[in-house]
């Protein structure tokens, strides 16, 4: 089990602060969508060439034109990137090819998708990395969660790693750890912290003895 930090609400140099606090207890740092639409694929590359050590995903959404932005998040220096699950099977499966050809990973977010359970199955064969469930900030708001859907695409993927994102924090971690996901993804558990290296700490050790 791994450990992503997802930075959203913060501009580079806030996110460079964030990351060395933290990097020896995280697995990948994510560059949130917020922050691609406020500085671009730069926030990629200079997170990377500052912290070669970690993997960065590169949380693009993709919803169209899939090899293509995988190409450029590629070039970025992205190890993983994100493609939507409610997009076309060709936007998906051209993400993948172009992810084969550059050594990259595919997480597909499974936001808004209706048909949780059927459309893993259709996501699982088309040869992704990760399949990801995840609450939104607006899900959140309305007081929903991920765990049950995490039970879900647990029981149906045979091939793709899972990963839950969504209003992850210390006090709920322990329950998200039982559901057994491969990637855990926590971004105001640890950014809206306090002591945030503290926080990073004891999240990791919890995940460790899984």
């Amino acid at each position: 089990m791994e450990l992503q930090l997802a930075l959203d609400l913060v501009n580079i140099p806030e996110a460079k602060q964030v990351v060395k606090e933290v990097a020896p207890y995280i697995d990948i740092v994510e560059i949130g969508t917020p922050v691609v639409i406020n500085e671009g694929l730069r926030a990629v590359k200079e997170i990377k060439d500052e912290f070669p050590a970690l993997k960065v995903l590169a949380d693009l959404k993709i919803m169209d034109a899939g090899g293509y932005e995988v190409m450029k998040a590629s070039e970025a220096g992205a190890d993983i990137i994100t493609v939507l699950g409610v997009s076309d099977d060709s936007t998906i499966k051209g993400a993948v090819d172009e992810a084969r050809k550059q050594n990259k990973k595919i997480m597909v977010d499974m936001i808004n998708v209706k048909d949780i359970a059927a459309r893993a199955v259709e996501i699982d064969s088309l040869g992704v990395d990760y399949i990801c469930v995840h609450s939104g900030y607006d899900h959140q708001a309305a007081g929903k969660n991920s765990f049950e859907d995490l039970a879900t695409i647990k029981r149906v993927v045979k091939q793709a790693k899972t990963a839950i994102a969504g209003g992850i924090k210390l006090q709920t971690l322990p329950e998200v750890i039982s559901a057994q996901p491969d990637l855990v993804i926590v971004g105001g558990g640890i950014t809206g912290a306090g002591d945030k290296q503290a926080v990073a700490a004891q999240m990791q050790q919890l995940i460790k003895q899984g």
